[in-house]
């Protein structure tokens, strides 16, 4: 292996010293990476974070329009994707939380747009239990819990969909890999 040596630039064979190695150092706040029914993005943790990042992170949704539009805009930060939209805090209608999905309008649903809402899923389940997880550490109510069992219930749905096509599918061997691919998820 050839190195180049700090003094004389010149290439050399040999063992790199552990000096020479930079370090990297990161710093960051660590939340828990966890695991939609579709586009619940309203709360109050953006309170929390705007007194500890010192920031405002997300923007207030006005209206249901731009509600939904929010729950499809693309983050600047990664970690903003774990943290719901702010609730204006002057709204008295409570926000209304979507179902979860039926078994009989999943199996509606081509493979791909399957994979697509279990991502989505996926997504909405790290954000939930992220904020669970956020609130109880500053012994604040988690609201709304009952979002997170229609995640849960909505993702075995998929699964048992899926399950369901592959049993179905004539070739043994598909089927078998197709099994394997539902059982990873």
């Amino acid at each position: 292996m050839l190195h180049k040596t700090p003094k004389n630039g010149i290439l050399q064979k040999g063992k790199r010293r552990r000096s020479q190695i930079p370090s990297l150092r990161l710093h960051f706040i660590a939340y828990p990476v966890l695991h939609l029914p579709p586009f619940d993005l309203h709360c109050g943790v953006n309170m929390f974070l705007t007194r500890v990042l010192g920031r405002r992170l997300f923007s207030t949704a006005r209206s249901e329009a731009s509600a939904a539009g929010a729950a499809v805009r693309t983050a600047h930060n990664p970690l903003e994707e774990f943290f719901e939209v702010d609730r204006n805090p002057e709204e008295e209608k409570p926000v209304v939380y979507g179902r979860s999905w039926k078994a009989s309008e999943l199996r509606l649903k081509s493979w791909d747009d399957l994979n697509k809402l279990w991502y989505v899923l996926l997504k909405e389940k790290n954000m939930l239990m992220t904020q669970r997880q956020m609130l109880h550490a500053q012994n604040l109510r988690f609201p709304n819990p009952e979002r997170l069992p229609k995640v849960r219930k909505s993702m075995c749905r998929i699964k048992h969909v899926l399950t369901e096509r592959a049993i179905e599918d004539p070739d043994p061997r598909r089927s078998a890999e197709m099994k394997r691919m539902i059982n990873a998820l």
